[in-house]
Parts: structure tokens; sequence; C-alpha cells
């Protein structure tokens, strides 16, 4: 490898560890935070078996009701569930809300966690507890608009169940005599999706429909392993109905003015999300959304993520007999799942930008779907998605190898010429015989580089890849009990700044493995000859070390998947040189070719840049001569 390849890896290396700097996520406080958790969880799980009693009595009270269409009155909020295959939805009388969304095939990192070491301990394991996105007290949707000089804000009124099925329910609240809003809330079988229908009447005259908003607060739940890293990655993603898709900052509060129309809006997290879609477009004016972080000392520091915020215009034209439709998603950022629903959903996956997101859409995620509906094992379909992108690319890394070896052939020849002209008013004579040594013997310097930076784009591509890839939640591997984690094979007991409070194996395996492949190639390297030049070799070392204390937090299966890429390498690299690459008759054929060059030199005629540098040699000459005169 030459020196322009090495330079594009350590590139690469350094753009990956910047990545890594700013996406490193805290783990200060952690054993605080785990004990201000516990107690959370404890009060609360007292206060749902409370809850449960009660909403269990009221959807048998309802129930009972025959589903008549008179008002079975509520003299206090009560809840009332519905659920189908996949969700549990609490529905709250205070407010007509939807106050708590548990999903059934899945379950927080808590939970997984006990029943792995159950398991382990071959135990019984008790049902899994449905996964809790938000539960009452954590969310509000409502309407909102001035009526008779005040602020009318449907989240604070007592609703009527007015009618109910297993799958659907109708809340309804009377403002004034005449005066009446209905939710009226459909769940679908075997989905993820809730139909959401607003009805008023009788406000005719009494409200400016311009000015009817409607407004959707949320704050998710901790769910995954690293709440750091769960909190860090939550935000609120919207679609513009002409610009397309945009979010608001992940790395703390942030807020936008709406200036088009939005087609949806997404509370996402790390692995899963709530996103509402109206059937007409939310309205620009009066639309405004925003996302807060919660500072030390908040009640909400340890348990919650983040609150998220909506005000949207409904941009209705009347205020009687009007209804508005809206669809509620509440599920998992699985591509698959998000790009079903066909209005580009997926778009809220991290998947990158540009480049690296077309590529994991139409190259990574694709290949990977494939490998796991095989039914191998997530870590055995990373495997083999490393052989395929390493066959994909073994020609790249065979021109690399064949680069690297001529230019180590021809290493002692430009040590030569660096010797010839040491001096910094040399240095384009030095180049142009460089030029003129490379075109004789068939070497060039970009082609190692080149094909190093074709490279780039997958390597950065899957660094998105991998952490947001829901197929690798919760799925063991090897000593890994989640690959959409850390794996830790050391609990150090103390959170050691900047390393983390655990000892990461797939981290280390994939520092060595590059290490060993730095090693390998450091021979290649030409150290700077201008004084105050950095010494190549010792960034190429630096990197891998860097790498133990970067990915240590990280997702093991993006760990796992460079480990895995990089031993490849090395093993591909052998294979050539030992196999493929015969140096020896590489010499000869250069030697060949540049006496060749030699004695008819009009075989190959000079590359115009030749010809431009001979040009500003013949330039620079003259001004020393003008300058001595």
């Amino acid at each position: 490898m030459d020196r322009n390849s090495v330079i594009g890896l350590v590139l690469i290396g350094l753009i990956l560890s910047v990545f890594a700097i700013m996406n490193q996520p805290s783990e200060e406080e952690i054993k605080k935070q785990e004990k201000e958790i516990a107690l959370q969880e404890k009060k609360e799980k007292e206060a749902d078996k409370k809850k449960t009693v009660e909403a269990k009595k009221t959807a048998s009270e309802v129930q009972s009701g025959n589903n008549a269409s008179k008002p079975l009155v509520a003299k206090k909020a009560e809840l009332i569930r519905l659920e189908n295959d996949k969700m549990i939805i609490d529905f709250s009388t205070k407010g007509g809300k939807v106050a708590a969304v548990r999903l059934k095939e899945f379950e927080t990192y808590s939970d997984y966690a006990k029943k792995t070491k159950k398991e382990k301990k071959k135990a019984d394991t008790a049902k899994s507890n449905p996964l809790l996105l938000f539960k009452d007290g954590d969310a509000v949707n409502q309407l909102l608009f001035p009526m008779d000089g005040k602020n009318v804000s449907t989240g604070g009124l007592m609703f009527d169940v007015t009618s109910k099925t297993d799958h659907s329910i109708t809340l309804t609240a009377e403002l004034q005599k005449g005066q009446k809003i209905e939710y009226i809330y459909n769940l679908k079988k075997d989905a993820y999706d809730l139909d959401y229908t607003i009805h008023m009447d009788g406000f005719a005259g009494k409200v400016s429909p311009q000015n009817i908003r409607f407004g959707w607060e949320t704050s998710f739940r901790r769910t995954e392993r690293l709440f750091s890293e769960q909190r860090r990655v939550s935000t609120v993603c919207f679609n513009n109905q002409k610009e397309g898709f945009d979010y608001l900052s992940e790395m703390g509060s942030d807020d936008a003015t709406a200036e088009d129309n939005i087609e949806w809006i997404a509370y996402k997290q790390s692995y899963f999300s709530s996103i509402i879609r109206p059937d007409r477009a939310f309205s620009k004016e009066g639309t405004k959304l925003w996302v807060n972080e919660y500072k030390d000392g908040h009640e909400r520091q340890w348990t919650h993520l983040k609150g998220f915020h909506a005000l949207a215009g409904l941009g209705l034209t009347d205020a009687n007999n009007v209804s508005v439709k809206m669809n509620w998603f509440f599920g998992p950022n699985d591509y698959e799942t998000l790009k079903s629903y066909d209005h580009n959903y997926d778009d809220i996956l991290n998947f990158g930008w540009g480049l690296f997101r077309w590529i994991n859409l139409y190259a990574v995620q694709p290949l990977f779907n494939f490998l796991t509906n095989t039914g191998m094992g997530v870590g055995i379909a990373i495997l083999m998605l490393t052989l395929i992108l390493k066959f994909i690319l073994m020609p790249i890394q065979w021109k690399m190898y064949l680069s690297s070896a001529k230019m180590r052939i021809l290493k002692p020849e430009i040590d030569e010429l660096n010797a010839k002209y040491p001096e910094k008013e040399d240095a384009m004579k030095k180049q142009m015989e460089m030029m003129t040594l490379y075109r004789e013997s068939g070497a060039s310097p970009l082609a190692g580089c080149i094909p190093m930076l074709i490279q780039m784009p997958i390597l950065l591509a899957v660094f998105r890849f991998f952490p947001s890839a829901f197929e690798l939640r919760q799925k063991p591997f090897l000593w890994a009990e989640d690959l959409s984690s850390y794996d830790s094979i050391y609990d150090i007991g103390m959170n050691i700044w900047p390393y983390g409070d655990h000892v990461s194996l797939f981290t280390l395996l994939m520092s060595v493995t590059t290490l060993i492949y730095t090693y390998l190639n450091s021979g290649n390297v030409q150290q700077p000859q201008q004084p105050g030049m950095p010494n190549m070799k010792v960034i190429m070392y630096v990197f891998p070390v860097m790498m133990i204390f970067f990915f240590n937090n990280y997702s093991s299966g993006l760990s796992y998947y460079y480990f895995i890429s990089t031993l490849i390498s090395i093993l591909i690299m052998v294979l050539i040189k030992q196999l493929f690459v015969d140096e020896d008759k590489l010499k000869a054929k250069m030697a060949e070719r540049k006496a060749a060059a030699v004695s008819n030199p009009k075989v190959k005629k000079k590359s115009k840049f030749q010809e431009r540098l001979e040009q500003m040699q013949k330039m620079q000459q003259e001004q020393l001569k003008n300058r001595k005169k």
C-alpha cells in the first residue's frame, strides 16, 4: 500500500472517529440513573395495578351498555382499553386522549435481560410484558381554539363513552348545548395503526375555523439498554408537502415553524416511533414543532427520553358538522414495516445522507433483509453480508495491492530522487522526474488512493446502517446478548472517562485486527521529507487505539462487522501476495516497460499534467535567472 492509499485509509479513520466522537453517548451518573429508574418503576407498577382494575371495570360497564348511543357518563377520568394482535391502547375519558400504548410483540431491554438471565439458569420464564411506549400522563392529543374570549383546550375536558366495540370507541364532549366534539378511534386488525376521526358540530359563528389547531404532546419511556444513546437519537421528524423530509436536531432542544404544509409528523426514538398523518395535510399556518430535553433536576430526567410537541393547523373552512380524519402509527422503526405504509415513513431511519443513504437503501438493506429472511441468525447474516461485500470489492482490493506492490518496487528510486533534490527550490523538478518515473514504469500513486476512496462510502454507510437496523434489536450472538447495544464481557463497576464502565470484546477485536492490518502495511509508508510534517506511521498506529474508546458503547453489531471486514481484508491481502502476485515478475515487467520507454520515448506521450509541470518549471527557472540579474 502506497502513501496515498494510507492517506485515504487515515482519512476514513479520522472521519469515522469524528462520527464516533460526535455520537459518543455519555455514561455519567449511570448508577444514580439506575436507582432513580428502579424507584420510579416500582411506584408506577403499583399505580398501574390500580388503573388496570379500574380500566377492566369500566370496559365491562361500557360493554354491558349494548353499544347504546346514549352517553355513559364518567364521573371521573377512566381508562378504556382496546387491543389487537399487535397493540394494547388505553383511552382516557379525560381529554378523550390516547393515554397509553403497549406493543405486544416487543419488550423493554430490562424485561429482555431478566428473561435471558432466567433462561441461562434454566428457570421458568414468565410471559414477557408488552413494551410500553408511553402511559397515562405522558401524552395528550387535543383541539385548541379561541371561543367567547377564552382559549379552549379539550385536553382538560371530560368525555363520555358513547359507543364501543371490540376494536372501536367513540368519546364525546359537549361544551355547551348543541356544541359537540367527538373522537372516534378505530383499531385495525393485525396492524400498528389506528384510524382517528375528529368531528365537530355546532360551533358555527362561535369559532373561526382557521383558528382550530390540533395539539399533540408525547414523552416516550425508556425501552433500550443504553438510555443516553436512546435519548440522543430521539427527535421530531416531519414530511413537507413540497420540500419533502425534514427533522429537528437530535443534539438538544430545537423547534421549527412550518414553511410548507406538512403531510405527517413523527415522534421518533431509536427503535420505535409514533407517526400521525391526516387525510389532508396540516396547514402551514399556525403549525409549529418542537422538542425539549429534560435538564438536571427534572422529574423525568431518568425515566423519559424527551418532550415531543406539535401544534398543527387543520386548515378547516367550517366549524359546523365538520370532520378531520387521521391515521396514527405506533410501531417499530423496521424498514419493511415503515415502507409498507407507502407514505415515505422510512425516511425517519437515519441511514445517513446522500450517497451513504442510497447505498444503505438500495444495496445493504435489501441484501441484509434477504439474508435474515432465509432464517439464519442475525450474527451469521452479518458475516455473510460482509463476505458478499468483500467479494464485490475484491477487484478494488486487488488493484490496491497491485499499486502498493509497484510503489514498493519504486521506493528505492523515489528515495534517490528525494536525496537528489532536497531543496524546496527543486520541488518542481523532483515532481517532474517522479512523474516520468511513474509513466515509464506503469505505476501511479493515485491507483492505490482511488480504490480506497471508492470503498469509503460503504464503510461510512454501514456506520449508519447497523445502529439503525431494527433487525439487530435484542438479537444475541456469541457473547453479545443484544447486537443493537454494546457487548460487555466485564463490568468494571465504575465509569472511566472516556472509556466507560465495561469492556466490549468486539471493539477490542476490531481494534486488534485494525492494528495488525496497519502493521502489515506500515512498511509501504513513506516518511515525510519536509520538516514539521506529521509522521504517517504514528498516525496509523494511533487510530486503532482510539477506536477502543470511541466504539466501546456502540452497537456490537457494528463493531462485529468492522472486525470481520478487517479480518477478511487481511486474509485477502495475504492470499493475493502469496498466490496471485509475484513481485519478482512484476519488478521485471516494470523494468522492461521502463527500458522500452527510455529507448523509444515517442511510444507514450507525456500527460497534459506533466507538460504543465514542465512549463511551470521553465517559468520558475526564468524567474530565478531574472532575480540573479
